[in-house]
């Protein structure tokens, strides 16, 4: 980088004219220096994540041991909770818009808590079905509004910095999965201590009252309603001073209905986003397994479930130590379709690897195997996709687009959950070699996407200024 000469220094205004080469020396530094909003919002998804996976990876031997479902219906039981949850994402994105973050992040934390109350002393298919539904539809409203929110900050700091928005998505995502390495942990100690899966369940709704009472309190107060009616009044205001002659416009509650129909229209009306959606729902499919056929694979290969809390900690500890520097390698030098499309590879790869890899030690290699793969390719398609959503629609449409973009893939999950349940009884290479095809036909739609902001120019740009 270039530094002014000596001459220049000693000129009349050198803070003026040096601001500009010192603002851009400065702005790499940026990138780790989030501002303290992003900070919430990473924070936030730590604890969410931590609750919810000190009950989540022992739901399977819960139900099928524990409640004696056969396996087709565990299998549906997973993918209501997944559909509720990714399937209804775009009610929680629509709501965020409508009403801003602030009440959708408390409702969120509110529902979380009292389904996990109920399934901790569900006793019945009914009422598990129920309070399932009720946990899903409770990150339904919280994560389409942080994780918006979050890619809005990050476009706002890719600005303000000129460091690719892709760091802040890769931090962001640690943090989940720091609380998804915890979340285990505290699950299995919990188990091995004697409470059982009632103590894991009330050990995550006691998580998410810790988070209700922080939001409460920091998270910043919002009228969205106003600030848009305010900004479409400065639109009429400079209209009018331009001497415009347009029809006059409609009643509040009028144009509010037809933007929001407006936007439902535009979003699902946009043939890259919904490629998108479906190459994602690739690997929401493939992430799912993870709860289903990974217990049955654990149980095949060492009699019990009691290993299953260790390897999703392999899972999320990879993340924690890997995810910042493989996005920051990834943004300076590929583009967000690619990492895309590799990262879907990658996750067939895993699943490819299961009939291949020897059993081992303590018969855990080949859902080693799977669990190091799928995270690989998680940690590089995850903040590409989320960070193509703000390049393929609008700001004012960024929540109802971040909650179709799971809700699609949930109602893909919900549709496969009861077929891949119906192939645990299926030989593993048949089985493997399905859940393979899976992501490989998502990384072949990923392959129609534009490529998105990123690979060396972006890298360029962010160390430039």
């Amino acid at each position: 980088m270039n530094r002014p000469a000596p001459a220049q220094a000693a000129a009349p205004e050198p803070a003026n004219a040096g601001a500009p080469a010192e603002e851009r020396r400065r702005r790499p530094r940026l990138a780790s220096a989030p501002t303290p909003y992003l900070r919430l919002l990473t924070v936030t998804q730590f604890a969410f994540n931590t609750g919810f996976y000190a009950v989540l990876p022992y739901l399977a031997t819960h139900l099928g041991s524990g409640l004696g479902m056969a396996g087709w219906l565990v299998g549906l039981v997973l993918g209501l909770r997944t559909f509720s949850q990714q399937g209804l994402f775009v009610v929680g994105g629509a709501l965020t818009d409508r009403y801003g973050p602030r009440p959708v992040v408390l409702a969120g934390c509110a529902l979380r808590i009292t389904g996990f109350g109920w399934l901790a002393f569900a006793g019945s298919t009914a009422t598990v079905i129920a309070a399932v539904l009720l946990i899903g539809f409770a990150a339904a409203l919280f994560s389409p509004a942080v994780e918006s929110e979050a890619a809005r900050e990050a476009v706002r700091h890719e600005r303000d910095t000129g460091a690719p928005r892709a760091h802040v998505l890769a931090l962001f995502s640690a943090a989940g999965q720091a609380g998804a390495f915890i979340g285990p942990l505290l699950g299995s100690l919990l188990l091995l201590l004697g409470g059982g899966f009632r103590a894991a369940c009330l050990a995550g709704a006691v998580v998410f009252v810790g988070v209700l009472a922080g939001h409460a309190r920091l998270m910043p107060r919002a009228d969205p309603v106003r600030e848009r009616e305010q900004e479409r009044e400065r639109d009429r205001e400079r209209d009018r001073e331009r001497g415009a002659d347009r029809p006059q416009a409609p009643d509040t509650v009028t144009r509010a209905a037809q933007q929001g129909r407006s936007s439902w229209r535009v979003v699902f009306t946009n043939r890259p986003f919904l490629l998108l959606c479906l190459a994602y729902s690739g690997y929401l499919v493939s992430y799912n397994q993870l709860y289903l056929s990974l217990p049955v694979e654990v149980e095949r290969a060492t009699g019990s479930g009691a290993a299953l809390g260790w390897l999703f900690a392999l899972s999320s500890l990879l993340v924690v130590v890997a995810q910042v520097p493989l996005t920051r390698f990834s943004a300076h030098r590929i583009a967000p379709r690619t990492a895309l499309v590799t990262g879907l590879a990658v996750v067939a790869a895993g699943f490819a690897a299961v009939p291949l890899t020897p059993a081992g030690p303590g018969g855990l290699l080949p859902g080693a195997a799977l669990v190091v793969l799928l995270t690989l390719g998680q940690m590089l398609l995850v903040p590409a996709a989320r960070g193509l959503v703000p390049d393929l629609v609008e700001d004012r449409q960024l929540g109802l687009a971040t909650g179709a973009l799971s809700s699609v893939s949930g109602i893909a999950v919900l549709a496969g959950s009861a077929a891949t349940g119906a192939l645990l009884d299926a030989p593993a290479p048949v089985r493997w070699a399905v859940l393979a095809a899976v992501p490989l036909a998502g990384a072949a739609l990923a392959f129609t996407l534009p490529v998105g902001r990123g690979g060396k120019e972006q890298g360029t740009r962010a160390v430039a200024g």
